[in-house]
């Protein structure tokens, strides 16, 4: 008859069914959207209508008959949200591509280099956000630069071999050192202290002005075989303060034969023969040009400033060359040998090569 309102659809539950809806419902963690479409779906199967069951709820009838009708049709399923596609993507992989490709053209005229921004508004079309999306997935650095020194030695092969060789099959009875120069250290004498916030707050440092008290030079000799060092100190970095250090580093190992790591440095060569002429038992070993990464003292002087110097507060050079004596004191007893991992050495990216010389 007309005006009759048309019969709801009948919901039979499962005994699973029954129970999944019964536990969703009870649950505390359950979505709210979830636990209120499972309390429609359960009072249909009870036999309730759907004016009744929204009036029950507090929600519109045409709701009710949306999850009655789509669990009837997928059971669990259709009470499930529908996917949802957003809006069209503005970015595909052709915007990918572009992006990368202006990195390849010269940079803007009176900029050194490109930027984020620089890149969009060189495209037009796409934004700040979109260019940075594409640089970190690629891993790219527009501010970082990078650097590095490629030995130009047409004798690489050869005097790498020999450096490398002296390391890992050292001679029988035989020491060997790595002498290296650490020239112009400056005393710098820094106001440390504790500083008051206005917050009532103190954070300990020390201000970035500074008086400079001089320098000293230091030479190094490292024992490949025990990780110890012997050092020296000197006001300048000639042939004679090379030779006088090296004097020190003969008497320290009396009777043994003794070979050296050296870099190109001009004072360690030629006019050094007639003091080797001396010495029958010392032999150099110099490492190619440009490489001076393979002599393993750049790797304790590297420890020497982080440890001792960096953002230390010295009033003199006598000052700065005791505190390096102390560090001297305390690393030795506990020093070990750098462990050499690098197995094959190439002329190019010493940088790798340097970072794989110590654990």
């Amino acid at each position: 008859m007309p005006g009759m309102a048309r019969p709801s659809v009948p919901i039979v539950l499962t005994s699973e069914e029954r129970e999944q809806l019964e536990r969703l419902v009870r649950a505390t963690t359950s979505q709210q959207r979830m636990v209120q479409r499972s309390r429609m779906v359960l009072l249909a199967a009870a036999g309730k209508g759907t004016d009744w069951i929204a009036q029950e709820l507090g929600v519109q009838a045409s709701w009710v008959s949306r999850w009655r009708h789509r669990f009837a049709r997928e059971r669990w399923a259709g009470l499930q949200d529908r996917p949802r596609p957003g809006p069209p993507a503005r970015y595909d992989a052709s915007t990918e591509k572009r992006v990368l490709a202006k990195l390849d053209d010269p940079s803007p005229p009176g900029l050194a280099c490109w930027t984020g921004a620089e890149v969009a508004k060189a495209l037009g079309d796409v934004s700040d956000d979109q260019v940075w999306r594409v640089l970190r997935k690629h891993g790219i650095h527009l501010a970082r630069r990078r650097s590095w020194c490629v030995s130009t030695d047409p004798a690489f092969a050869a005097k790498a071999a020999d450096v490398v060789g002296v390391y890992l099959d050292p001679p029988e009875n035989a020491v060997v050192l790595a002498v290296d120069e650490k020239p112009h250290i400056q005393a710098l004498e820094r106001a440390q202290g504790w500083l008051k916030l206005p917050n009532g707050k103190a954070i300990s440092g020390y201000s970035h002005e500074y008086m400079r008290h001089g320098t000293t030079t230091l030479f190094a000799a490292l024992e490949i075989a025990t990780g110890q060092v012997q050092a020296g100190h000197y006001s300048r970095r000639r042939r004679a303060e090379f030779l006088d250090f090296m004097n020190q580093v003969v008497a320290a190992h009396p009777g043994k034969e003794i070979h050296v790591v050296l870099d190109n440095l001009s004072t360690h060569k030629p006019k050094c023969d007639r003091w080797l002429a001396r010495h029958k038992n010392v032999h150099f070993h110099f490492t190619p040009t440009h490489a001076s990464w393979l002599n393993l003292c750049e790797c304790w002087f590297s420890i020497l400033a982080r440890k001792a110097l960096r953002g230390a507060s010295f009033s003199s050079p006598r000052q700065l060359r005791e505190a390096i004596d102390r560090f001297i004191a305390v690393y030795n007893p506990q020093a070990a040998p750098f462990e050499w991992t690098k197995r094959t050495v190439h002329p190019v990216g010493f940088r790798k090569y340097y970072s794989d010389l110590c654990k």
